[in-house]
């Protein structure tokens, strides 16, 4: 397949601008009126987390590659030089559009809600005053660390992300000279930076940043000197970690090194506040060797991190969504174990519109189950108190063949990866860490149970992490099943991770890097020929990202030759639709709503013998090429409706869409004279329904708007 003239730089958009336009739609919802004020605080506490950790990875990597000369462009013929170049001004942009949400629409929301946020200390009446001051007295100040800089103590290390008050010191030396010198301290994160202090008459809540206490009191730390001046700084660090695995003897060890040195890496942003002195300004630039262009200053407080936080202010329920619980699974709801409820129909599971109990019960009851002989299982991301965890250590302990892939270097989970590595090495499981080079991506679960008839496999295959705290929040698609088939493939799986050489053949699963790139490529392909034959020729394709440069030239050369494509993308989206004979036929949109679009769910027409796909792979070089991913068939044809039923709805959304347009915005879609759709809101109201009537056939529940595609 040669799709060279579909490879031409203009026909891409830049991943880390597509990125950015990810983090404006998350913002958009920062600024909708329409959503509880409450709502609308944690969006934009979302966005800064985002940008931060995309400064720490992307716009760090793209240094790194600057500072080591390297030069060949991206696949939108753009150099690291030119792409920190072009992401410069909107980076700005976005940030001063950040600070308009919070100071022109959220500060005065909160007001006209009953919650006073004091912005600067000054502000504070007399009774706040000495409230504010009593609380530093008596919390605040013990737990501080001030330190000055001078002839015999250095600049002292600041940590990445920590927020901190840099002051000068004014001393009077025997020459009655007045000399400058530099002080900071960390704003404690051990204690809370909302602090409550006595509201008005008028309010019900008045609060202040922690920051504001500190630097009224900050005289108290220098009691000796005069403080000249004193304003809050961060600094943003590079935290992509580079481990050399041929060279790491253990790798466990290696990452535990390479963890530390995040706190340390090169320095690539320095937040201010706008009202720092120049003087103040000039010493934190020269000491952390920044350039103007890597300085923001900053109208209003620094990490807008703070505000998820604030979401949790009691007394404003009214304020925020309802929170939703998850519904029971229909074909769940019976006394039987779930070992036999597997062995009667293969189960979807749609999260977190239904509950993800099942899977936790699928490793518990296996734990404790006499007929069990092995569990095996990868761990990408697991929560802090996992049950999952609790259930694999209690099947060591009873005698139970447990192994466990745990994916030490899953970004930013690493340190808690290495936690539960332990933890279950302990218990006597077998920890393995996976094949080098790759990271392990995959969501997999193997059973192996002695029965009557002789062994069988359940299996778990899902879109989502092992997570219980996030499958509340993400949206993922996975299946129980006890397929013959698919339970070989299992096999076959933990056999190439533990250090076995891949099987001869797969039954049903497309693992990545060894075949999955070219069987999407293949799957492209054949629609692409049966449109060039006249025929009816459809895909849809939903996932976080697409970037892969030679799927989204299938995807044009698939288009070009009338092929209809609907792609549902989160985030980046590297593909440029509307153009002219390349990619008219290809519609993408991005769904931004209060849960996380996290399943990856793949559609083929395939001459009315429909392929529906569903697994843990985004079409990204790094998914197809340096990861173990696994994508797996939805074959029942029970289990094929409702798959469909879910892209179906998403593509109707009109509500929580967002379209893409031919010169890389993205616009809503115009609601005027159309039956509102939001799928997210749609989805739960639906898996409540199937819960309380699970019985009824799925066609009695799909509403169909009038404008929703028809093929599909």
């Amino acid at each position: 397949m040669d799709f060279k003239e579909y490879t031409k730089p203009e026909y891409y958009r830049n991943r880390e601008l597509s990125w950015l336009g990810f983090n404006e739609r998350v913002l958009s919802e920062a600024r909708d009126k329409s959503l509880p004020l409450f709502e609308r605080l944690k969006f934009l506490s979302i966005t800064a987390s985002n940008l931060d950790e995309f400064f720490m990875i992307r716009v760090a990597s793209l240094k790194d590659m600057v500072h080591a000369k390297y030069t060949k462009p991206d696949i939108a013929g753009l150099s690291p030089k030119e792409q920190l170049r072009a992401l410069a001004p909107q980076i700005r942009e976005f940030i001063q559009a950040q600070y308009s949400t919070y100071n022109r629409s959220l500060l005065p929301g909160l007001k006209k809600a009953g919650v006073v946020v004091v912005e600067k200390h000054e502000d504070l009446n007399k009774e706040q005053g000495e409230f504010v001051d009593q609380y530093f007295e008596e919390t605040i100040y013990p737990v501080l660390t001030p330190m000055a800089m001078d002839s015999a103590r250095p600049f002292p290390l600041i940590r990445n992300k920590t927020l901190n008050i840099g002051a000068l010191i004014a001393k009077k030396s025997k020459k009655e000279k007045e000399e400058l010198e530099f002080a900071t301290v960390q704003v404690p994160s051990v204690l809370p930076r909302i602090v409550e202090i006595p509201a008005g008459k008028d309010n019900k809540k008045a609060v202040i940043l922690l920051e504001e206490i500190i630097e009224r009191n900050i005289g108290k730390l220098f009691l000796s000197n005069h403080v000249v001046c004193a304003c809050p700084y961060r600094i943003i660090r590079n935290a992509d970690l580079t481990i050399d695995e041929d060279e790491a003897a253990d790798l466990l060890n290696e990452i535990q090194k390479q963890l530390k040195k995040r706190q340390w890496g090169e320095v690539i942003r320095l937040d201010v506040e706008e009202r720092m002195d120049e003087r103040l300004l000039k010493i934190l630039k020269t000491e952390f060797d920044m350039k103007e262009e890597d300085v923001f200053a900053i109208n209003g407080p620094l990490d807008l991190t703070f505000l998820m936080k604030m979401y949790g202010l009691e007394g404003f329920d009214h304020e925020k969504y309802k929170p939703y619980v998850p519904a029971p699974v229909p074909e769940m709801m019976t006394e039987e174990d779930i070992f036999t409820q597997i062995r009667r129909q293969d189960i979807l599971l749609h999260h977190p519109y239904m509950t993800f109990q099942p899977v936790v019960d699928f490793v518990r009851q296996a734990s404790k189950d006499p007929e069990v002989l092995a569990i095996k299982q990868t761990l990408y991301r697991v929560s802090g108190n996992s049950p999952i965890i609790a259930a694999l250590a209690q099947a060591a302990e009873n005698g139970k063949q447990v192994t466990v892939l745990v994916e030490l270097k899953a970004r930013f989970d690493e340190e808690n990866n290495i936690v539960w590595a332990k933890k279950l090495e302990k218990a006597g499981c077998h920890v393995i860490y996976g094949l080098l080079g790759l990271k392990t991506h995959s969501k997999i679960t193997l059973v192996v149970r002695k029965e009557e008839d002789g062994i069988r496999r359940y299996v778990h295959l899902g879109t989502g992490n092992y997570n219980d705290s996030t499958a509340k929040l993400y949206t993922d698609c996975g299946i129980l099943t006890c397929s013959a088939q698919i339970g070989e493939d299992a096999t076959a799986v933990f056999n190439m991770l533990s250090g076995y050489s891949e099987p001869r053949s797969w039954n049903k699963l497309a693992v990545a890097p060894i075949w999955l790139r070219d069987k999407f490529l293949h799957l492209i392909e054949m629609e692409k020929k049966r449109a060039e034959e006249g025929r009816e020729a459809h895909i849809v394709a939903k996932m976080n990202s697409l970037c892969d440069r030679d799927i989204i030239a299938a995807l044009y050369a698939a288009s070009a030759s009338g092929v209809k494509i609907d792609l549902i993308i989160r985030g980046i989206c590297c593909l440029k639709v509307g153009i002219p004979g390349i990619s008219e036929n290809i519609t993408v949109r991005s769904i931004v709503g209060n849960f996380l679009e996290h399943s990856r769910i793949f559609y083929f027409y395939n001459d009315g013998n429909e392929r529906l796909f569903m697994g843990s792979a985004d079409w990204m070089p790094r998914n197809l090429d340096k990861r173990v991913e696994i994508v797996f068939p939805v074959e029942d044809e029970r289990l094929k409706e409702e798959v469909k039923h879910i892209l179906h709805m998403q593509l109707s959304d009109n509500v929580k869409a967002h379209v893409l347009q031919p010169d890389g915005t993205y616009e809503k879609i115009d609601k005027r004279g159309k039956q509102l759709l939001n799928s997210q809101e749609y989805f739960c109201q639906e898996a409540w329904e199937k819960a309380e009537k699970p019985h009824n056939p799925v066609k009695d529940r799909i509403f169909i708007p009038a404008e929703a595609p028809e093929d599909l």
